[in-house]
This record gives structure tokens, sequence and C-alpha cells, in this order.
């Protein structure tokens, strides 16, 4: 697939362009005028070193193959396993576009940093399953010769996920697909519950599921860090800046229905220069939108769901920016290492930080309490009476807990199954998604990231079959529904 387009791009490039030859004479008589203009300035400015008269170093390459856009860790896996997967070293060049270099507000690194395999799609769980072998062996992935091993401290004190009694027939559906994917996941009667964690209160829960391996939390950012050191070993360019355009070419067929579809395939990328009116066009074969919460918007810039209602073409993008706030508090009488991250049938959850006493944990509003997503400030009255209540009902040593600090970070929420978006777009058929995860996109990035690579490079899913969410699933209303979301 991404050979095709490579072909289609550099083909009449490449052969109308001699790399031997400049117009008006060789490129090495070109080189020797230079040399002489150089000379000359120089000796109008005496004492002073030739430099540019003016810094081109800031911005992106005039072309690449691929462009992504956005450097959290889908978009940098999707780029790792494009380079590891290539046929031969350096045959794919890759920019990475990202608007925010300190990643202050990406969602990576502003997330509670879980790893499970408790879902209701097989499909989650086998991401969820390939994403833990690669954490687990970090340092086969992402080494780089004479810089130190990467330590994700990872937690393995599994998820502790807890049903009311509507919820208890779901939850042994769930785990009996969970077990035949290959997850090590246990269910537990309140008696065991509470036998093994005594700090529970088991009112209201009339069965637990555990997991007993690959489960846990680890730290996002230095996930994030090794990716992009690795992805720079590896000749990856990386550019902090804002895609504001595509440049895109059309054409028009009828499908076997009788319906008139347009195909558009981008060619050029404009990336606006941070805190700068300038921006640079960046001829490319493939773009990747990995935008996060902002991917429904990159989606809308490519001409995805601008068509008449009801079509392939007025499809939109489901993604939007939802904000979560995530609470760290003190509880000297909380529970103990072995604590788990515990989810509770209220959707409030929590697990340990450090060796401390310390606790991160929140809850998800429902629709009608969704706060404003145009600014990253945390309500803390939604902490005193929708998220205290709940944790302090089912942990009693909680009704002593202090709050220390919080923070507010996004998911790309899809609205439409809160499933991720993997692929390419029918109808834009250069542009492929790795977005939409609501909240499991940073543990399953290392699964997702080849898959996409797979599609491009070879045309088809090989290691994990994504096919039920792929975009197309929009228009058809073919919802992948995921139902385990914290």
């Amino acid at each position: 697939m991404l050979r095709r387009a490579l072909r289609l791009r550099l083909g009449p490039c490449l052969s109308g362009r001699g790399l031997g030859t400049y117009r008006g004479g060789s490129t090495l008589d070109w080189d020797g005028k230079v040399s002489k203009i150089k000379k000359k300035i120089q000796s109008i400015f005496p004492g002073r070193a030739w430099s540019p008269l003016y810094d081109t170093s800031h911005l992106p390459p005039e072309r690449s193959d691929v462009v992504i856009v956005g450097g959290g860790v889908l978009g940098l896996s999707v780029a790792y396993w494009l380079k590891r997967l290539e046929k031969q070293q350096g045959a794919i060049q890759v920019l990475v576009v990202e608007r925010d270099h300190t990643y202050a507000r990406a969602s990576t690194v502003l997330s509670v940093g879980g790893i499970r395999q408790q879902f209701s799609l097989p499909e989650n769980v086998q991401l969820s399953l390939f994403s833990a072998e690669f954490l687990r062996n970090i340092n086969e992935y992402l080494a780089v010769v004479d810089d130190p091993p990467l330590d994700l401290q990872f937690n393995p004190s599994g998820y502790l996920l807890l049903a009311s009694e509507e919820g208890a027939a779901i939850m042994e559906r769930n785990v009996k697909i969970q077990r035949q994917e290959g997850a090590k996941v246990c269910l537990m009667s309140p008696e065991q519950l509470q036998k093994k964690f005594p700090w529970i209160n088991t009112e209201g829960v009339a069965l637990a599921s555990y997991g007993l391996e690959n489960e846990g939390w680890f730290d996002p950012w230095c996930l994030l860090q090794g990716l992009r050191r690795k992805l720079q070993s590896m000749g990856v360019l990386f550019c902090q800046g804002e895609v504001t355009r595509f440049i895109s070419s059309s054409s028009h067929m009828e499908t076997a229905s009788g319906e008139q579809v347009t195909l558009k395939r981008i060619h050029e990328v404009h990336v606006k220069m941070d805190h700068s009116q300038e921006f640079q066009p960046v001829e490319c074969a493939i773009v990747v939108n990995a935008a996060g919460a902002w991917s429904g918007q990159i989606a809308e810039l490519a001409g995805v769901g601008t068509g008449p209602p009801g079509t392939m073409q007025g499809t939109k993008l489901p993604v939007e920016p939802r904000k979560r706030y995530v609470y760290l508090w003190h509880c000297p009488q909380g529970p103990g290492l072995e604590a788990p991250l515990v989810a509770d049938p209220s959707g409030a959850y929590f697990r340990r930080e450090g060796l401390g006493n310390n606790y991160l944990g929140s809850c998800s509003p429902t629709e009608e309490e969704e706060p404003d997503p145009g600014n990253l400030e945390v309500d803390y009255d939604f902490f005193q009476e929708k998220v205290w209540p709940r944790l302090a009902q089912r942990v009693p040593a909680f009704e002593t807990l202090k709050v220390r600090s919080a923070w507010a970070g996004y998911y790309d929420y899809n609205t439409f199954d809160q499933n991720g978006v993997v692929g390419p777009h029918p109808l834009v058929i250069n542009m492929y998604f790795a977005t939409g995860f609501s909240g499991h996109g940073l543990q399953q990035a290392p699964a997702v990231g080849r898959a996409v690579a797979e599609m491009m490079l070879e045309g088809h899913f090989q290691t994990i079959n994504l096919s039920p969410f792929l975009f197309g699933r929009f228009y058809f209303g073919e919802k992948a529904q995921e139902h385990c979301i914290l």
C-alpha cells in the first residue's frame, strides 16, 4: 500500500530530476560559484564565520514520505513500527508533527498509566496483551546504543473490577472472552474479595474480576521519552508546529449502487510554525491522523465529513475532546502495597501512587456533568460531591483522606462506540487513523502502531485483525461497542 503510494509520488519526480545535474551546469560548477560568493561576503565582514542569511533549521523538511500528525504515544508508535518493519533501512522518511513540544497538555503524560486486559471486545484484549509483552520487554524494542536502559517502573498489581447484581452476568461474559484470548483473570465472590482485600466494603458487590498477570500501571512519560529517543536514532524527524491545511487532488467514480463519490489524495501538508504566521508546505505520500482529542478537526481539514449527510463523504470522524480529572490524595490508613487498581460499579476508581500512602483516582462524569473542554482547570467540587462519597463508601479508610493536588487531561472520546479508529479512510485514500480510544490509547499504543504500519506497508492487518475498528463502521452504523471504559 505504502510502496504503491510512494511510487505514485516519487516515480515521475525522481526520474525527471537527475541527482548529478543542475540547471545551467554540473553540481560541481554550482558549488564553486557558491564558494566564491561566500568568500566575497566574508571579505566584507572580516572575522565573521559564514552562516546562512536565513536560518531554516526550525522548519520541517520540504517533503516526507509519511507525515504523522500528533506526537503522543500513538503517533510515535506508528512511526516506530514503520521504521522497524521497513524492508530496507532508511527507505521511508517519516516526519512527526507535534504542536506541544513540552507535552504539558498531552493526554499521554496526564493519564494514570494503567494497562489491563479486562475489556469486553476480543480485539481490545488482544491489543493489550500485545502491548503488555512490548512493555515487559521494553529494552529489547527501544534500546539505543550507549544510552541507559529504560525503566518504566511497571507495577504489576493488577486491576480489580467490581460488579453489582445488575452487572454480574455481563462481567462473567466479559471474563469468558478475556480468558479465551489468553488473559489471566479470575472471578471472586464477595467473601473471597473480603478475605483477600479486607479494607474493601463489599456492600452492593455481587462479583469481582481480578487480573493476575500483565495488569497494573507504569510511567507514561518514560514510555514517551523512550519512543522519542529511539525514533531519533532511527532517523525519524520531529517538528514543533500545527497542521493547518491539506492540499489534495480529487477524482470521481461511481459505486456499484450508482452513487457518485469523490476520492481525495493529500499531496501537501501545511505546518504552521509555533508563535508565528509562517508555515512550511511538506509534500507527502501518506498522512497519519494521530492527533488524539483534536483528530476530528484534523480529519475535517482533509474534507472528512464535509459532504451531504447520510453519505460516506458526509460521515464525520466522531472523536472529540472530553476533559477528565485526576486527583492525588493522601490517606495514612489507606490500602497497602498489595492494592490493585480498583474500579467501582459507581464509576469511581483509584490506585496507589508510590510508597507513601498516596493514591490517584477519579470518576468519569455523566453526559449531563461533562465539563467544558476549552480549558484544563480542575473542579475540586466534583471530587467533594461525586468522587469522595463513592470512594469512602467502598473503602471506609478514605473517609479521612486529604487531597494534595489534581490535574485535568483529555480523552480522545469516540462518541459512536468509545473504541479506537484504525486504518485508512475510504475516500481520503492516503489518510490513516490511529485515534479515538476513549481513555485506553496509551496502554494499547504499541499494538495499534504496529497494526497501522502493517496496513500501510502490506495493505492489510497481520498481527491483530482490527477490521471492526475501521472508519467505515460509522457510515454503516456497525458499532464495535466497548463496555469496559473507566
